[in-house]
């Protein structure tokens, strides 16, 4: 459940911080003194949008954050699934924008996406404002609330549509893909025939294009080097007076006389020795090298016509010797199927019938699901109706066949209603006003009250168009979904208001010449004057007070009737 709210900085709220109890909470308050600032920003940490215009002062940062109880060990395990700990019973939601106008969203203090957000979020809270209420008028979302209703079972059923739908879809796509008549088919043949006879004739070779480019390279820049290594050369061989080795030589011939008169160098002679037999093993090897350089032009040309072909080659068909490969391969698999076009097409439509059949199967099985589980829908809320003063109220939902597939099945279906005798039930989005749409939304909610794990429910403008003995009713089945769930409901009427576990009033007042939005918890004493004035209005009397005691009195009777 929902134990603390805390909002700082967010339009006529400075900073409030208040914590709700199990059961009913009833928030009250004049028009225009902030409830739907409140509702708003639960909806922020809900994951709607958090922009930087909502807050009060934009030098500041704005916050919101919801403290939530978890105990139920299900939805803990759901919790879990989306990678979520649930430390000591309680889970944080934070939103937060500052100057920069970028929201950052926590969950237990770690950074979160918007999808994760709402993903957690709504496992936690169920937020009924009338934009939901409104959904009611689309035919679309009919079905998905028999789906939700039906739970696992449905959602298993629905599984095995989807996985059949996919291949459907694939199937379908293969033999659009493929359709054509001979002379296509012909051309194409043809053309894959021309691409793997040209790979094929270029008898490719894995690595092939690099050692080739490592050989070009050193070909177009043979001159360059011979003349480097014949620098080189001319610099160190023996046969030049003035080159390296003879000079070298030269310094080992008369350190070896000097060794003879004094034998302590003989080290450096060893030494010396040891240069100029390295400069002539290097000497020998520059000339090795150099032989091997000799340039052929034929050779040059081949080499480089190669080059050219497997370079044209890759422009067309991938970029490596592998890729062009594969691509063969894959020319020699699309030219098989052409080969045997008719058969391979004739699979296909088998395969295409086959999977028709199934997914007809797998969709009436869904069909009769839906149809058992929307008639007990249907029963339970025509039940919740007759106690929303609905006196003489059929409810149902209406199945048609659709002549296409899709991936929850092929069934069209709407609720239907009819509120007075004689009346032929006709399509909800046809019939139903403001009040009437807000009591079949409370009856709905109030069938999903004992199978929805959702621990809080809030409920904004679910009073809408009613009054009297409907409001009466309407306040009656809050109480009856409390019992399950924790519920916060903004309200203007003193029946529901009267039926509080929890009171609070929304107050604007003026402060340091400014306008602020407040919120805090009625007494006894304070709830009864809050009920008194939504009775009264203006004008609150003794009796309306006496009136306003007598019936929070009777709401206690009636709530703990059982």
């Amino acid at each position: 459940m929902l134990l603390n709210m805390h909002i700082k900085n967010i339009a006529l709220i400075d900073d409030i911080d208040i914590s709700f109890l199990d059961k009913l909470n009833i928030l009250t308050g004049e028009t225009g003194a902030g409830k739907s600032i409140i509702i708003g920003s639960i909806g922020i940490c809900l994951g709607d949008k958090f922009s930087k215009e909502l807050l009060r002062d934009v030098t500041k940062e704005g916050v919101v954050e919801l403290l939530f109880s978890v105990e139920n060990e299900d939805l803990k395990r759901r919790l879990e699934e989306l990678d979520i700990e649930v430390s000591g019973d309680e889970i944080l939601i934070e939103r937060r924008i500052g100057e920069s106008g970028r929201a950052i969203s926590r969950i237990n203090d770690r950074t979160v996406t918007g999808a994760k957000l709402k993903e957690v979020a709504g496992c936690l809270i169920d937020l009924h404002a009338q934009h939901e209420q409104q959904n009611l008028l689309k035919v679309s979302k009919h079905l998905e609330i028999v789906d939700s209703f039906g739970g696992e079972k449905l959602r298993l059923q629905k599984q095995i549509i989807s996985e059949l739908y996919s291949e459907y879809v694939k199937t379908l796509d293969e033999i659009s893909e493929l359709q054509m008549d001979e002379n296509e088919k012909n051309k194409q043949m043809d053309f894959l025939s021309f691409q793997i006879n040209e790979i094929g004739a270029a008898k490719l070779r894995e690595g092939e294009d690099e050692e080739l480019e490592q050989r070009y390279k050193k070909a177009v820049n043979s001159k360059e080097i011979l003349s480097m290594a014949n620098t080189v050369y001319a610099a160190t061989e023996y046969n030049a007076d003035a080159s390296a080795a003879a000079l070298v030589g030269h310094a080992a011939s008369t350190v070896r006389r000097m060794a003879d008169i004094d034998t302590e160098l003989s080290s450096l002679l060893e030494m010396i020795d040891d240069i100029d037999g390295m400069l002539s093993d290097f000497n020998r090897e520059l000339k090795q090298y150099m032989t091997s350089m000799e340039f052929d032009e034929q050779e040059f040309a081949d080499m480089e016509e190669r080059l050219n072909l497997i370079n044209s080659l890759k422009a067309k068909y991938g970029r490596s010797i592998t890729d062009i490969l594969a691509s063969a391969d894959e020319f020699e698999v699309e030219y098989g199927r052409l080969v045997s076009y008719e058969e391979y097409m004739s699979g296909l439509n088998e395969k295409r019938i086959e999977l028709e059949n199934k997914l007809r199967t797998e969709s009436d099985v869904l069909t009769g699901l839906r149809r058992e589980y929307a008639q007990r829908l249907c029963e339970q809320i025509r039940e919740s109706l007759l106690d929303l003063n609905f006196e003489n109220v059929e409810f149902d939902m209406r199945f048609e066949k659709l002549d296409r597939f899709s991936a929850s099945g092929n069934d069209h279906a709407y609720f239907i209603i009819s509120t007075n005798i004689g009346e032929e039930p006709r399509p909800l989005y046809e019939v139903a006003s403001g009040g009437e749409l807000s009591r079949v939304m409370l009856a709905l909610k109030s069938c999903q009250a004992y199978k929805d794990d959702t621990p809080t429910l809030i409920f904004d403008e679910i009073d809408v168009g009613i009054s009297g003995r409907t409001a009466q009713k309407v306040a009656e089945k809050m109480a009856y979904i409390a019992r399950k769930h924790q519920v916060i409901c903004i309200t203007h009427l003193p029946q529901i208001a009267a039926m509080a576990d929890a009171h609070y009033i929304i107050e604007k007042n003026v402060e340091n010449n400014k306008t602020v939005t407040k919120i805090r918890h009625l007494s006894s004493e304070e709830e009864i004057n809050e009920i008194a004035r939504l009775l009264g209005g203006a004008s609150i009397t003794d009796n309306t007070i006496a009136s306003a005691g007598e019936m929070k009195s009777l709401a206690d009777k009636v709530k703990f009737a059982e």
